[in-house]
């Protein structure tokens, strides 16, 4: 197969030019776009080399791209259009326009080969996923998926909807076409990582560290009923959000560096009254949020993905928040291209 010309779109901090490097194939970025400022220095920093666009993605033209004579376009459109905080907007979502401009030129683009969206489930029932597919039936064979890294042996829920597209002739092997697909054991290249939290662990429980990241003893008593909460042992975590750290419910697990024992008297503490004890107990937890670093381990960036230090920390939160699952897209990737 010949290198792929590959244009990112929506593109962060640079997770699917992550995932292009972990699929192994043979691709480069030839371009990057997006409007997000911090996002736009934290893809530089990693990819001081690649051109990137930081304009809204609604400017590009259907000439612009095809003079970049790209064969493959990866992106992560905006997902608030399509979720229940940002109230289920769809295409009446201004957040949504840049989508539906793509979607208008998509065939115009002469050289395009293969397309896959990345989004939030919930897209699967969407007027833009709609639009989206009824202009792409006409060249191109597409699949459907929602897949979680969970189902890959990776310690995080983030179940999101994905869209491989190849254009005609070339197919998909091997896969129901009709079905939205929410086996991952049905990916010809399927495999797990089987981890568990403590291999993510940034520092050690006793590190100077760990107290900077400490769950505040006032946050606790008001918000211990709705935390999500794992030891090194556990083989799960909630999806992080862009509000993590800021707000407890549904936006992220804390670690807890006692074992599950632990754990099962916390449900105790939580239907007791506040007293003296109490907050002794809570104390004692010594629950901490994720660092940064090890949100960017459970989304499978890699080691060598930075922050420059500008980016503060709720702005780090924020960004990942944002991102996608880098293994999870790279198996993705893989079988978009197998035969292609």
């Amino acid at each position: 197969m010949k290198s792929l010309k590959v244009l990112e779109l929506y593109s962060g901090i640079g997770g699917m030019h992550f995932a292009l490097k972990e699929s192994k194939i043979s691709g480069e970025i030839i371009a990057a776009a997006d409007i997000n400022t911090v996002a736009n220095s934290v893809y530089k920093y990693n990819f001081p080399n690649c051109h990137l666009i930081g304009k809204n993605i609604q400017s590009l033209t259907a000439d612009f791209i095809d003079k970049l004579e790209i064969d493959v376009i990866l992106m992560s459109p905006p997902c608030q259009p399509f979720t229940r905080v940002g109230k289920k907007r769809d295409i009446n979502d201004k957040r949504s326009d840049s989508l539906l401009s793509l979607i208008k030129i998509f065939p115009q683009l002469k050289s395009l080969k293969m397309v896959l969206l990345e989004n939030v489930t919930g897209f699967e029932v969407s007027e833009a996923r709609n639009l989206l597919t009824e202009v792409l039936k006409n060249s191109f064979t597409f699949l459907e998926f929602i897949l979680n890294p969970v189902q890959f042996g990776i310690p995080n829920s983030r179940e999101r909807y994905y869209l491989l597209a190849k254009r005609h002739p070339s197919e998909f092997v091997q896969l129901p076409y009709e079905a939205l697909i929410t086996d991952a054991k049905l990916l010809t290249n399927y495999e797990t990582k089987q981890q568990i939290i403590k291999d993510i662990l940034e520092f050690n429980d006793d590190s100077d560290e760990y107290n900077k990241y400490l769950v505040p003893l006032d946050v606790l008593k008001k918000r211990i009923k709705v935390m999500d909460i794992v030891t090194k042992t556990s083989n799960r975590s909630c999806c992080f959000t862009k509000a993590y750290s800021r707000f407890t419910e549904g936006t992220g697990s804390v670690y807890c560096p006692h074992d599950e024992s632990v754990i099962e008297r916390i449900s105790d503490i939580k239907n007791i009254c506040e007293t003296e004890v109490n907050i002794n107990l809570l104390e004692d937890l010594q629950l901490r949020f994720f660092t940064p670093k090890e949100v960017s381990r459970l989304m499978c960036f890699p080691e060598n993905f930075l922050f420059p230090e500008e980016i503060t920390l709720r702005q780090k939160y924020k960004l990942l928040g944002n991102s996608i699952n880098v293994f999870v897209v790279s198996k993705l990737i893989n079988l978009m291209t197998i035969n292609s």
